[in-house]
C-alpha cells in the first residue's frame, strides 16, 4: 500500500495514499482497535456532519469574509455535498469507541474536507482546523451532528414507516368490521370483542408512539453549534450560532435553531433521553401487537388460529411443513434491542462533568441505532405480515361459542355468584352455558334464548 506522510502537533504520521484523512484521524485508528468494521460512527452522523460544515462554512463567508474566501467556501460546500450524498464514506473509518466527545471525528471530517477540497482545487488552499473548523470546536459540532442526525432519523425514516403501518391496520379495520371474536385477558378467555375493535387498539397504540415521537422533535432542533469549547462561543463570531442553524434549517428542509443556552446544550443530553424514551414507546406497542399476532395464528391446529398471516419461508430443518412467526419474532428482538439501548442512552446522558458530556460517540450509536432498526423492522413487518393478515372465522366463531365468560350478559338475570356457578358447571361437565343455566333451574330456555346474544356484547 502506498503511503503520504501528514502532520498534526504531534509529529508526523504515514497515512494510506487513497485516502483523504489525516494525521489525527489515522492517530485514532491506531489507538482504537476497538470494534474496527463492525461499529463505526454511524453514517448518519458522517452526513450530519457534512451538513453543518457546509453551514458553518456559509456563515463564515458571510461573517468573516477575509478569513473564509468565496474560493475556500465554495470549494467546502462541494466536498460538503458528497459528504453528505456518501460518496466520501470509505475516509470515515473511525469507531464509536474514541474519545467520548467525539473529537476524532470532528477532525475526520475537517481532514477529509479540506484534503479533498486541496485536491479539487490542485493547490494548499485549506486547512482541517483554520478553514474546516473555523469557529467550531468538537464539542459543539458533535453534539449538533447528533440533534441534526436525530431529528432526520426520527422525521424521514421512523415516523413515515409508523405512518405506512398505521395505513395498513386502518385497512384491515375496514375489512373485517362485523366480526365478532372472543376477547382475553391474562391470557384467559374474557367477553367478546369486534376483531376491529382489536386492530383498533393495535392502531391506536401506534399512533400515540407517533405523537411522543413528534413531541420530542422540537428540543432535537436546538442545536449547540456557537458554543464552542465550553458554551461561551470564544472564536465564534457574534451570529454565527444563530447563521449556522438558519443554514442547517435551509439545507436540510427542516427548521433547527440555535439553543438559548450553549452551556445546557453541551453538557446535557435531556433532549436525546426523552426522544428515545419515545422510541422504546414504540418499541413496547410493536412488542405487544407482534405477540399478539403471533398468539392469534398459533396453531395451525393446536392453538388458537384466528388469524392466517403470510407463510414467508419454511420453519424447521427437522419438521417439514412447519412455518413459523419469523416478522414477529424479529420484530420483538428489535424491541428488545432498543430497550437495552434506552438504558445505555440513559446511562450516557447522565454522565456530564461540567462543560462537556463525554459519552457521546456511544450515545448517537445507541440512538441512531433504534431509530434505524425500528423503521426498517417496522417496514418489514408491515410489508411481510401485518398487510398479509385474514381472519379465520370459523375458528374464532367456534372458540366464540366455547366461551365460558359470556356468561357475563347473564349477570343482570341471574346475578354474579349465579352466573359464576352456571360457568363452573359448563366447564366441570364440559356442557354448553345454556344447558348449566337450565340445569341450575337460573333461567327458562325461553328466557335464556331472549337474553343471551354475544354478538351484542361488543
Amino acid at each position: 500500500m502506498d503511503y503520504r506522510v501528514e502532520h498534526d502537533s504531534m509529529g508526523e504520521v504515514r497515512v494510506p495514499g487513497d485516502k483523504y484523512w489525516g494525521a489525527q484521524t489515522q492517530r485514532s485508528r491506531e489507538n482504537f482497535p476497538i470494534g474496527v468494521g463492525l461499529e463505526t460512527m454511524p453514517a448518519e452522523i458522517i452526513r450530519a456532519f457534512g451538513i453543518l460544515k457546509k453551514a458553518a462554512a456559509l456563515a463564515n463567508h458571510t461573517l468573516r469574509p477575509e478569513k473564509m474566501t468565496g474560493e475556500k467556501c465554495d470549494i467546502i460546500c462541494r466536498v460538503c455535498d458528497e459528504v453528505v450524498s456518501g460518496a466520501l464514506n470509505d475516509n470515515f473509518p473511525l469507531v464509536v469507541w474514541q474519545t467520548g466527545s467525539g473529537t476524532q471525528s470532528n477532525m475526520n471530517a475537517n481532514e477529509v474536507i479540506a484534503n479533498r477540497g486541496n485536491a479539487l482545487a490542485g493547490k494548499k488552499l485549506l486547512h482541517p482546523n483554520d478553514d474546516i473548523n473555523m469557529s467550531q470546536s468538537s464539542n459543539d459540532t458533535f453534539p449538533t451532528a447528533m440533534h441534526i442526525a436525530a431529528a432526520l432519523a426520527l422525521e424521514d425514516r421512523v415516523i413515515p414507516a409508523v405512518d405506512r403501518l398505521i395505513g395498513t391496520l386502518l385497512r384491515l379495520e375496514e375489512e373485517n368490521r362485523g366480526i365478532v371474536k372472543s376477547g382475553r385477558t391474562h391470557l384467559q378467555d374474557a367477553t367478546p370483542i369486534a376483531f376491529s375493535q382489536e386492530i383498533s387498539g393495535w392502531r391506536t397504540s401506534l399512533e400515540r408512539s407517533r405523537e411522543l415521537i413528534r413531541l420530542s422533535l422540537p428540543p432535537l432542533r436546538e442545536l449547540a453549534l456557537g458554543g464552542t469549547a465550553v458554551g461561551t462561543g470564544l472564536n465564534a463570531p457574534k451570529g454565527f450560532d444563530t447563521l449556522a442553524a438558519q443554514e442547517i434549517s435551509r439545507l436540510t428542509g427542516k427548521s433547527f435553531t440555535t439553543a438559548p443556552n450553549k452551556f445546557h446544550a453541551l453538557t446535557s443530553k435531556d433532549e436525546l433521553v426523552f426522544a428515545h424514551g419515545a422510541l422504546k414507546a414504540l418499541a413496547a406497542d410493536l412488542m405487544k401487537i407482534a405477540n399478539d399476532i403471533r398468539w392469534l395464528a398459533s396453531g395451525p391446529r393446536d392453538g388458537l388460529g384466528e388469524i392466517f398471516i403470510p407463510e414467508n419461508e419454511p420453519g424447521s430443518s427437522i419438521m417439514p411443513g412447519k412455518v413459523n412467526p419469523t416478522q414477529c419474532e424479529a420484530v420483538t428482538m428489535v424491541a428488545v434491542q432498543v430497550m437495552g439501548n434506552d438504558t445505555a442512552v440513559g446511562i450516557a446522558a447522565s454522565q456530564g462533568n461540567f462543560q462537556l458530556n463525554v459519552f457521546m460517540p456511544v450515545l448517537a450509536y445507541n440512538f441512531l441505532q433504534s431509530a434505524r432498526l425500528l423503521a426498517e423492522a417496522t417496514e418489514s413487518f408491515d410489508r411481510n405480515c401485518v398487510s398479509g393478515i385474514r381472519a379465520n372465522r370459523e375458528k374464532m366463531e367456534k372458540n366464540l361459542n366455547e366461551s365460558l365468560m359470556l356468561v357475563t350478559a347473564l349477570n343482570p338475570y341471574i346475578g354474579y355468584e349465579n352466573g359464576a356457578k352456571t360457568a363452573k358447571l359448563a366447564y366441570r361437565e364440559n356442557i354448553s352455558l345454556r344447558e348449566a343455566c337450565l340445569r341450575l333451574g337460573f333461567l327458562t330456555a325461553e328466557e335464556f334464548d331472549r337474553v343471551f346474544h354475544p354478538e351484542q356484547m361488543i
